[in-house]
């Protein structure tokens, strides 16, 4: 299994529509990735490791996969839809993780 994690880093005055991401862009996520998605979790960021700190990233999504084979056939066919929706919630400039999960 894989976990494809995409990280919105928390930058002083940036843009984030959490309601956007989970009931907008999650659910086109779902419906073009299809059965190739096995799983789907957004986080948000609270804080960092000090009370009151700021949190490293103001939003995670991560989506798991059987294999990397299976993200890029799912993904690769929607991507300018997919990377085209970004700006409709957040001005960040996102990082993308592909793992593989162990436990």
């Amino acid at each position: 299994m894989i976990k494809v994690s995409v990280f919105y880093p928390n930058k002083e005055g940036c843009k984030f529509d959490m309601d956007y991401y989970c009931n907008n862009h999650g659910p086109m996520l779902q419906e073009k990735l299809g059965m190739a998605l096995k799983g789907v979790a957004v986080e948000q960021g609270l804080s960092g490791a000090e009370p009151g700190s700021q949190a490293t990233y103001v939003a995670m999504g991560h989506l798991l996969f059987d294999s990397v084979e299976a993200f890029q056939g799912a993904f690769g066919p929607h991507a300018e839809a997919i990377m085209g929706d970004i700006p409709n919630y957040t001005d960040v400039q996102p990082t993308i993780q592909i793992s593989e999960v162990k436990i």
